[in-house]
């Protein structure tokens, strides 16, 4: 019986050997390629995490020091954060917080640039389109009206129709453009909930151009 038992155990074990030598190695490449694939992700996990901790810290140098409306100092944390992690969202933030310092501060060229940045290079639509939107309104600013309209000719997501709307308005005005100008202020006025302090701005803008808006035959939406 003993014997009968191990002649079993040879056979199987025959048989396991003949599937090894055929299968062993492929499997073998197999088992390399998925658990190789697996460290990878968590590797890319990890550097992802790291990343973001790291922006974070620095993104938090950038508002710091616009607190403290040292300009000096929000460049150089801002110039950090761009040039280790410009793929980061902190990055994007921290710019357009950074812009704002200096428009506050009447630095209109450090503001452009900035913005130009966080347009160019920032990874999220939002913060992009955003940007854009500041961007053209420095550009009024300081009289370059066709260089503010190139920005606002970029796509933009819905929420952001009246504001885009609304500097194209500013910037054909100030090519005294009144006609395309008035059809701007339309489109944002119209595009603006009734109840934001923003649509009457626009209101303003178009009775300073002697156009009167009718009263509103809906509760969300004026005739013009």
């Amino acid at each position: 019986m003993a014997q009968h038992f191990d002649l079993e155990e040879q056979e199987q074990l025959d048989q396991l050997k003949h599937f090894w030598n055929k299968w062993g190695t492929p499997i073998t490449g197999a088992l390399i390629v998925v658990l190789g694939g697996f460290a990878a992700w968590n590797g890319y996990q990890y550097w992802q995490a790291r990343q973001s901790t790291q922006a974070a810290a620095l993104a938090d140098a950038v508002m710091q020091a616009v607190e403290g409306r040292q300009l000096d100092r929000v460049g150089q944390a801002l110039a950090d954060l761009k040039g280790s992690y410009a793929g980061t969202q902190q990055a994007a933030q921290a710019g357009l917080l950074a812009a704002k310092a200096y428009a506050d501060a009447g630095q209109w060229d450090q503001a452009k640039e900035t913005l130009t940045w966080v347009a160019d290079k920032g990874s999220d639509n939002g913060l992009q389109s955003l940007a854009r939107v500041r961007l053209a309104s420095v550009l009024i600013e300081q009289k370059q009206p066709d260089a503010a309209l190139q920005q606002l000719s970029a796509s933009f997501p819905a929420e952001f129709t009246a504001v885009a709307a609304d500097r194209r308005g500013d910037a054909l005005a100030q090519q005294d453009k009144k006609t395309e100008a008035v059809a701007e202020y339309q489109k944002a006025y119209k595009a603006f909930d009734s109840q934001t302090d923003y649509r009457r701005l626009v209101e303003f803008k178009l009775n300073a151009l002697g156009v009167q808006v009718q009263p509103q035959t809906s509760p969300t939406e004026a005739k013009l």
